[in-house]
C-alpha cells in the first residue's frame, strides 16, 4: 500500500500534465491583443507605465489576492514559532555593522524612489518593498535588529495596512463601476495611496518571513 500511493500520485500528476498540455495546444489563436488594449486605455489608468496600470488598475484584484496570500504565508510562519524569548542577534564584525548602518538609510531612499517612479517607469510597491525587506535582513545579519517572535500591535498594523487600504479603496470605488475600476480623475492618487501602503506592508512581510523563520523551533 505504501508503494501504490506514491505511484498513483505520480500517475495522476502525469495524466493531469498531459491533459493540460493538450488543452494548451487546442487553444484558438489570440483574438485579443492585450498590449494594444492596455495602450489604448493607458490614459484612463492614472499612470503612464503599462505594467503598473495592469497590476494596480486593469487587473487590480489579482494584486489584491497576491497581497492576501503573502500575508497568509507569514501567518503560517508565525504559527510555527513557539512561544519563547527571541534570541539575541549574534554580534557581527564591526565592519559589517558599519556597512549596514550606512546602507540601510540609502536602501530606504531607494525604496522611496522605486515607489515614486513606478507610475512612469519599472518600479512600484513590490520592488520598493523588496528593498525595504532587504534592509531589514541586512540589519539582522549585522546583529543590529532582533528577530520577530510575537509582532507588536504597531507591527501588526503595518503588516496589514497594505491589504486594508487596498480593500478600502476597492470598496470605495465599487459603486463607480466594476471591482477596482477607479474614476479616471482619481486613479493616479488612489494608485499612489495603495502603492505607498503596499510598500510598507510588503517590506515588513518579506522581512518578517526571514526574521520570524530564524526563530522557528523543530
Amino acid at each position: 500500500m505504501r508503494r501504490v500511493l506514491p505511484v498513483a500520485i505520480v500517475a495522476l500528476a502525469a495524466l493531469f500534465g498531459v491533459a493540460l498540455a493538450a488543452a494548451m495546444l487546442e487553444l484558438p489563436p489570440h483574438a485579443v491583443r492585450l498590449p494594444d488594449d492596455v495602450a489604448a486605455n493607458i490614459a484612463a489608468s492614472g499612470v503612464a507605465h503599462p505594467i503598473t496600470a495592469v497590476l494596480l488598475n486593469f487587473r487590480g484584484y489579482d494584486t489584491l489576492l497576491e497581497i492576501a496570500v503573502l500575508l497568509l504565508a507569514l501567518f503560517g510562519v508565525l504559527a510555527l514559532v513557539k512561544p519563547h524569548a527571541a534570541r539575541a542577534a549574534h554580534p557581527a564584525h564591526p565592519l559589517l555593522q558599519t556597512l549596514a548602518r550606512l546602507l540601510a538609510p540609502l536602501m530606504v531612499l531607494v525604496a522611496g524612489y522605486l515607489l515614486w517612479v513606478g507610475a512612469i517607469a519599472p518600479g512600484g510597491a513590490f520592488q520598493a518593498g523588496a528593498v525595504l525587506a532587504a534592509a531589514g535582513v541586512l540589519l539582522r545579519l549585522a546583529g543590529l535588529l532582533p528577530a520577530w517572535v510575537a509582532p507588536t500591535l504597531l507591527l501588526r498594523v503595518g503588516l496589514a495596512l497594505g491589504l486594508l487600504v487596498f480593500v478600502a479603496v476597492a470598496a470605495a470605488v465599487l459603486g463607480h463601476a466594476t471591482l477596482l475600476t477607479y474614476p479616471p480623475a482619481l486613479a493616479g492618487g488612489l494608485i499612489l495611496m495603495v502603492e505607498a501602503a503596499l510598500t510598507l506592508s510588503i517590506g515588513l512581510t518579506l522581512a518578517a518571513l526571514y526574521l520570524a523563520s530564524t526563530e522557528v523551533r523543530p
